[in-house]
């Protein structure tokens, strides 16, 4: 490989990025996809068969399988393939199978999302105990940075955004407060 080679360019610009993010992030995302990996593993058998089914049906080749399949059908049915004699000539073989493949198909699409909303619930509790954890963090760095300069006679200037900072936020009344400010979703509007 030369250095004028776009593929080892590529390569170092890919290499540089990698750099940039540091070690603990590239640490973190290891962790992440070990983690998925392995609660991929542990999932039960019918979760991952029906993973797989809805990956593999929800591809456009399946859709152009079924449509080879349809118009073949269509052909046959109707006389156009004149070596072979129509089985189904009011479709109605044809219908019932489309109609039991549609149930089972949104049936393990429906398993897929019921473990993908599961995965998003555990994700999004995460992040709301990282972002508490956070903001306690913050909080108690503003205050020993408001106290340092303080001891060092260094004269603040009255911001409201510090002192706002320096609140502990209580998550339970931001709740209350979201849940009285959503319009009522059950009643009439």
């Amino acid at each position: 490989m030369t250095g004028n080679d776009p593929q080892s360019a590529d390569s170092v610009t890919e290499e540089a990025d990698r750099e940039d993010l540091g070690p603990v992030l590239d640490q973190n995302i290891r962790r992440l996809e070990q983690r998925r990996q392995a609660e991929e593993t542990r999932a039960p058998l019918e979760e991952r068969l029906a993973a797989r089914i809805t990956a593999a049906t929800g591809s456009m080749g399946f859709v152009y399988v079924h449509l080879c399949a349809v118009i073949g059908w269509i052909a046959v049915n109707t006389g156009l393939v004149p070596m072979i004699r129509p089985f189904d000539p009011t479709f109605v073989i044809l219908a019932t199978s489309a109609s039991v493949e549609a149930i089972f198909l949104s049936t393990f699409v429906l398993i897929s999302q019921n473990r993908d909303a599961a995965v998003a619930e555990r994700r999004a509790q995460l992040d709301l105990h990282v972002n508490l954890l956070s903001e306690r963090e913050i909080t108690t760095l503003v205050k020993m940075v408001k106290e340092i300069a303080a001891k060092l006679d260094i004269p603040l200037e009255q911001e409201p955004e510090v002192d706002d900072a320096q609140r502990k936020i209580v998550p339970e009344k931001v709740l209350d407060r979201l849940s009285d400010s959503e319009p009522n979703r059950g009643g009439a509007a």
